[in-house]
């Protein structure tokens, strides 16, 4: 246990940090974990509307630097590629109506 009322105040914010880090992660997760779940069952449109909340919810972790910059612009990326690979399955595939 820390001594100084320094580290002690060092040691609080440490917990509250590691807190705030936890929730934005896991929001992180849970919402490309959405993202591609939509992606998967082939709703488009609703990918697309998810994905403008991944991009947010990416760079405000970026920002906060809970997660690296580039990782950011990684995960984005392959969001993307996947999104519009499958809008591009839904164009080609002629409608049997």
């Amino acid at each position: 246990m820390a001594n100084l009322s320094a580290s002690k105040k060092a040691l609080r914010v440490s917990k509250r940090k590691t807190v705030q880090n936890k929730r934005t992660k896991s929001r992180l997760v849970r919402i490309t974990k959405k993202t591609m779940k939509l992606i998967e069952l082939g709703e488009t449109k609703l990918a697309q509307q998810q994905l403008s909340h991944a991009y947010r919810a990416l760079d405000k972790a970026a920002k906060k630097h809970v997660i690296h910059p580039n990782k950011s612009a990684r995960m984005k990326a392959s969001l993307t590629k996947k999104v519009n690979a499958t809008a591009k399955d839904v164009k080609a595939s002629p409608k049997n109506s």
